[in-house]
C-alpha cells in the first residue's frame, strides 16, 4: 500500500513552475464513453482520443464545423490536420486566419439580442454598415491597433441570493473573439480528451448528462465526488493560463489578443478596475479559455492518476467547471480528493468547502447502506439536474 501511494504521490508530482504539468499528453481509451443510439448493433467506433466518432469527427478536413455550425474554410482544416497529425507542434501563423469572411461568420454567429457592452453599440446597430465595419475592424487587428474595450460589469442574482458577477463584452469585441475560438477550436478539439463537454463544438449538456448516466451503470462506481472549484472563472492564473496556451499557440499576435481580452479590466458604474486574475464570466473566448485551462490542470493529470494511482474503474464528466468523478472504491475517492486539493493549489485554485462532497452512491451504494442502518444514498447534482438512485440499483434519474 504505501508504494502504491508513492507511485500515486509521483503522479503529476512537480518540480518547479514548468508547464508540461508534469502529466503524460497521451490518452488511451477515454475515461468516459459517450451513450449513442446504436440501432445496426454495431459497436461504437472511437478516435485514439477516446472520444466516440461524432459527426464533427467523421467530415472531410475541409467541412469541420464550427460553433455556430458554419463549416471552416480549407486552411482553417490544414491547421486541425497539423494538430492532429503533430501534438507537438507550436503553431506560429495563425492571424492570417482571421479573414473579413471569418469576422463576418463570427458576428452573425452572436447573439442578437445580447445586452450592449461599455460602448452601448447593440448588435443590430452594428450590422448598419457591417462591411465597412468589419474591414476596419480586419486592419486594426493585422496592424496591431486594435484594442479591447472593458466589459461592463453586471450581476445576476443566484439560488443561494447571492450575485453573481458577469463581464458583457462589447460586440466588436465578441466579434473578434468569436473569430480566435473557431481558429484556437482547430488546435484544441485535437487535444482535448473524451470527458470535456462544455462549450465545445458538437457537444453539449444533454450528452454529457447521457455520459454520467451511461458511466453511472457500466462502470463499477460505488462512490461519487462532486467537485465544486471555488470561484473558478474569478480565480484562474492569467500567467499560467499564457502559459497552457502557449503549449501551442506561438504565434505572438494571437498571444496579444488574448492577453489584451484579459487585461481589458471591467467597468462598473462608470468606473474602470483592474482584474488581476480570472477571466469575465461571460465574454465569448471565456469558455475556450476555461477549456484550455482545466485541460492541463485537470484533465490531464486524471488521465494518469487514473491509470497510475487507481486499482478500481474511475470516471470522470466534466462539463466546464462542473465535475463529478466515480470511483468503485472509497478509499482511492478519498485519496484522490486529497491529491486533487494539492493539484488544485498549485494553480492558484481550490475546491469550495462546502459544495465538494463525496458520498455513496452506485450500484452497491443502497445495499450496503441498508446493511449499516445508514437510509437511502445521497443525491447530487450535475448541470442544474438532481441524481437520485432507484431502489432497483439499476437504474438513475435526472430531475
Amino acid at each position: 500500500m504505501l508504494a502504491a501511494r508513492e507511485r500515486c504521490r509521483t503522479a503529476g508530482k512537480g518540480h518547479g513552475h514548468t508547464t508540461r504539468m508534469h502529466v503524460s499528453e497521451e490518452s488511451d481509451s477515454g475515461i468516459l464513453p459517450m451513450n449513442h443510439s446504436n440501432k445496426d448493433g454495431k459497436p461504437l467506433a472511437e478516435s485514439e482520443e477516446g472520444r466516440p466518432l461524432i459527426k464533427e469527427n467523421t467530415r472531410q478536413p475541409n467541412t469541420y464545423p464550427t460553433q455556430s455550425g458554419k463549416r471552416v474554410s480549407q486552411g482553417l482544416a490544414g491547421v486541425r490536420k497539423t494538430a492532429r497529425e503533430n501534438k507537438e507542434m507550436k503553431f506560429t501563423a495563425l492571424l492570417h486566419h482571421l479573414t473579413v469572411d471569418l469576422l463576418r461568420e463570427s458576428f452573425y454567429a452572436l447573439k442578437r439580442k445580447a445586452a450592449p457592452g461599455v460602448d452601448g453599440v447593440t448588435w443590430q446597430e452594428y450590422e448598419t454598415g457591417l462591411e465597412d465595419r468589419l474591414v476596419d475592424l480586419h486592419g486594426r487587428v493585422h496592424r496591431g491597433a486594435y484594442q479591447a474595450m472593458p466589459s461592463r460589469r453586471v450581476y445576476i442574482e443566484k439560488e443561494d441570493g447571492r450575485k453573481r458577477p458577469l463581464g458583457v463584452a462589447a460586440v466588436e469585441d465578441k466579434t473578434v473573439q468569436q473569430a480566435v475560438v473557431t481558429i484556437l477550436n482547430q488546435i484544441y478539439e485535437e487535444d482535448f480528451l473524451g470527458f470535456s463537454y462544455g462549450f465545445r463544438p458538437g457537444r453539449n449538456q444533454h450528452q454529457a448528462l447521457d455520459a454520467l448516466s451511461y458511466a453511472l451503470l457500466r462502470m463499477k462506481v460505488n462512490y461519487v465526488l462532486d467537485a465544486d472549484i471555488r470561484g473558478f472563472f474569478d480565480n484562474l492564473d492569467k500567467s499560467w493560463l499564457i502559459k497552457f496556451v502557449e503549449h501551442r499557440v506561438a504565434d505572438p499576435r494571437i498571444l496579444r489578443l488574448i492577453q489584451k481580452w484579459l487585461n481589458a479590466g471591467v467597468m462598473e458604474e462608470g468606473k474602470w478596475s483592474e482584474t488581476k486574475t480570472g477571466t469575465p464570466q461571460g465574454s465569448v473566448i471565456s469558455p475556450t479559455l476555461a477549456n484550455i485551462n482545466l485541460h492541463y490542470v485537470f484533465d490531464l493529470w486524471v488521465d494518469v492518476w487514473r491509470k497510475k494511482c487507481a486499482r478500481g474503474d474511475v470516471i470522470a464528466v466534466r462539463y466546464a467547471d462542473d465535475t463529478v468523478l466515480g470511483f468503485q472504491h472509497q478509499t482511492e475517492a478519498d485519496r484522490f480528493l486529497e491529491d486533487l486539493r494539492e493539484r488544485l493549489r498549485k494553480f492558484g485554485l481550490e475546491l469550495h468547502p462546502d459544495k465538494t462532497r463525496r458520498i455513496e452512491f452506485g450500484r452497491t451504494a443502497e445495499q450496503n447502506r441498508k446493511r449499516k442502518g445508514e437510509g437511502k444514498p445521497e443525491t447530487f447534482d450535475f448541470l442544474g439536474f438532481s441524481v437520485l438512485q432507484k431502489h432497483t440499483e439499476k437504474e438513475f434519474i435526472m430531475n
